[in-house]
């Protein structure tokens, strides 16, 4: 194994703190300018989930750096390809697996080659492949155009989520593949096209090496983060150990130590060069954005303990179905499990780490609303009766 660097940088544990917040896009200025494709090409991944309660997590990300931003203009912002003069019109993003189902920026294809390959060369797949489909399909899709599942035959065999019907199978398997891409949505339901057709030709071939890939994405990583651990980083992308080990001396990224950290530690160079300064976002997270996905780093620096209960038995779960973390001030200060009824915003149950934090959470939930266009906000549950009646006070006085 190559030896690596000493680090030579120390950061306080508040110091990391903030660094990671100013590259998550939390502290500072946001920037309009590149609106929510910038914000996609800044943190390199946008998950996916198919929960929605006040909106898809792939809204909710760019809302909580750039605020009210229009549910419409996210997803055409994501999905709607840029025109061009001599060319066929250049898509922004692709689906593909990243740290799970996320949109990525079309300019990183080339370097989830490493991923296509492996898939291409797994030997066990959970959904049995039906003899002729796989061909069936790309024939389809060849001489049809960008089709959605149903349009290719059905997505599913049965009622059941997870019985696929065998053209779903396959169009899945192409798009692990790469010889299929997601490059747009349609009420939800992905639309496959041929790669050879959606994606921009001086992106098309997937001749970089392993290593290249990895570099990249390390560094991508490293920089999205701010200030990392080796997991952190493997967990980004979901890279394994040994992947990580092979490049970071490589990726650009520099060793630190962070106070309070019982790892070693990777920086981004850029994010060391400036003291991170500006004001804080005060929001309401998804449990899927990329500053709390990773819920051992999220303890680690916030001091946060946040788990997603929406497949937890509604008697054990403790914060709500889709209890999302409020940021305020640089801190997780609290919980917000939130519904819509109609017009009213409804906090289903709400926990907070103190009570000073009643007005930022209600500054939060107030500009949710009227995200959502509701027009009113209601406390259903607190964890006393006393913090439900200052939260309900706090906000009928700024409504």
């Amino acid at each position: 194994m190559t030896s690596l660097p000493r680090p030579t940088v120390e950061l306080s544990a508040d110091e990391a703190r903030r660094i990671a917040l100013r590259a998550q896009g939390f502290l500072g200025a946001p920037d309009r300018r590149g609106g929510v494709r910038g914000v996609l090409r800044h943190l390199g991944a946008v998950q996916l989930d198919t929960i929605s309660v006040l909106a898809r997590s792939h809204e909710l990300v760019p809302y909580a750096r750039l605020g009210a931003v229009g549910r419409r203009t996210v997803d055409e912002a994501y999905w709607t390809p840029a025109p061009t003069a001599s060319a066929p019109p250049r898509p922004h993003a692709f689906e593909y697996w990243s740290h799970a189902a996320c949109i990525l920026p079309v300019e990183e294809w080339p370097h989830f080659a490493f991923r296509r390959r492996a898939y291409r060369a797994r030997p066990h797949w959970n959904h049995a492949l039906p003899d002729g489909t796989y061909d069936q399909v790309i024939k389809q899709l060849r001489a049809e155009g960008p089709l959605t599942a149903t349009d290719l035959g059905g997505a599913k065999k049965t009622s059941e989520w997870w019985d696929w019907s065998g053209t779903k199978v396959a169009v899945e398997r192409a798009l692990m593949y790469g010889e299929v891409v997601c490059t747009e949505r349609r009420g939800w339901k992905r639309v496959y096209d041929l790669a050879e057709r959606a994606i921009p030709e001086p992106l098309l071939h997937d001749d970089l090496d392993d290593a290249e890939c990895l570099r990249r994405l390390v560094r991508l990583a490293g920089r999205s983060l701010g200030v990392a651990t080796h997991a952190d980083i493997a967990d980004y992308h979901r890279l394994k150990r040994e992947q990580v080990d092979a490049v970071i001396a490589d990726s650009g990224l520099v060793p630190v130590t962070v106070g309070g950290w019982s790892k070693a530690a990777w920086a981004d160079p850029e994010a060391l060069a400036t003291t991170p300064r500006g004001r804080h976002r005060t929001t309401l997270l998804s449990p899927f954005d990329s500053l709390v996905w990773d819920r051992a780093r999220t303890e680690r620096i916030f001091g946060f303990t946040h788990r997603l209960e929406a497949y937890v038995p509604k008697p054990k779960r403790v914060y709500g179905y889709f209890a999302m973390p409020v940021l305020a001030g640089g801190r997780l200060v609290g919980r917000v499990d939130p519904a819509r009824e109609g017009a009213t915003l409804v906090a289903k149950q709400v926990t907070l780490e103190s009570p000073r934090s009643v007005p930022a959470v209600a500054q939060a939930l107030l500009e949710a609303a009227t995200w959502v266009d509701c027009t009113n906000v209601r406390v259903e549950r607190a964890e006393t009766p006393a913090l439900r009646e200052a939260l309900t006070a706090e906000l009928a006085g700024k409504l």
